[in-house]
């Protein structure tokens, strides 16, 4: 499988767990089974701060309570490279974004922009597929790493390609400056207030998965959809349609 394998996924030296909670969405809807999270990232450098600051937010979502997957995206084909899509590494993270209930998005910042890797990831995302959709109605938390100044480019465009993917994003985000400063020689993140902002970020995402799981279905249901499906309303299930028989 083209997944990565998270290394010392329970040692989070940069996280003081004085002021952690472990279960951040206690009382906002139904957190077990544990929210599942995809995470994606934009580089295929050996040593790629995209990825290393996507094991971070994946190590943190562990101990949130959620199931994560890192997709690697090293032999993914670019769009229509490949005849129907037909190649395993298509076939994979399709199959990995409908197991999902929530994304996260990591892309490095290149030229003002996502990276080619990012976008290729998401290219390969199709909005339907076998009448099932990999991404609507699903969170996402979106996050940058650059190597020079403080940039938000890369993720006001992950922003933009998630509400086009019909996804809810989250409001907190993360943008990492100068990331070769913020990782030490075993890939590991530095305490600072950049990292005490992706712990904030994976918070927010577990409790915006956990608070929307019962709602999911119904936030993304459409007139045009039912109306193209050919699929008329239930009058015995329609509420509204219920409420206006009863004053009439």
């Amino acid at each position: 499988m083209r997944l990565r394998e998270l290394t010392a996924p329970d040692d989070l030296p940069a996280l003081d767990k004085a002021f952690a909670l472990a279960r951040p969405a206690s009382g906002l809807g139904p957190d077990q089974p544990p929210p599942r999270i995809l995470l994606l990232y934009g580089s295929l450098r050996e040593r790629s701060f995209s990825r290393l600051a996507v094991e971070e937010a994946a190590r943190l979502l562990q101990f949130f309570g959620a199931e994560i997957r890192i997709f690697d995206p090293s032999d993914l084909p670019l769009p229509d490279q490949v005849a129907g899509d037909d190649h395993p590494a298509v076939h994979e993270l399709r199959e990995h974004a409908l197991w999902s209930e929530g994304m996260v998005w990591c892309s490095p910042e290149r030229h003002g922009q996502i990276s080619g890797i990012m976008k290729t990831q998401i290219d390969h995302l199709p909005l339907q597929m076998r009448g099932m959709r990999p991404t609507q109605g699903r969170t996402l938390a979106v996050m940058q790493v650059s190597g020079g100044s403080q940039s938000f480019n890369a993720v006001n465009s992950l922003r933009l390609l998630g509400r086009w993917m019909r996804m809810f994003t989250i409001p907190n985000q993360s943008s990492l400056a100068m990331a070769y400063k913020e990782f030490d020689e075993e890939g590991r993140m530095r305490a600072s207030s950049y990292y005490e902002r992706i712990v904030d970020v994976m918070e927010e995402l577990v409790r915006f998965t956990v608070l929307m799981r019962p709602h999911a279905a119904q936030l993304v249901d459409r007139y045009s959809e039912r109306k193209e499906a050919g699929i008329p309303l239930d009058a015995t299930a329609d509420y509204s349609a219920i409420a206006i028989a009863s004053q009439s």
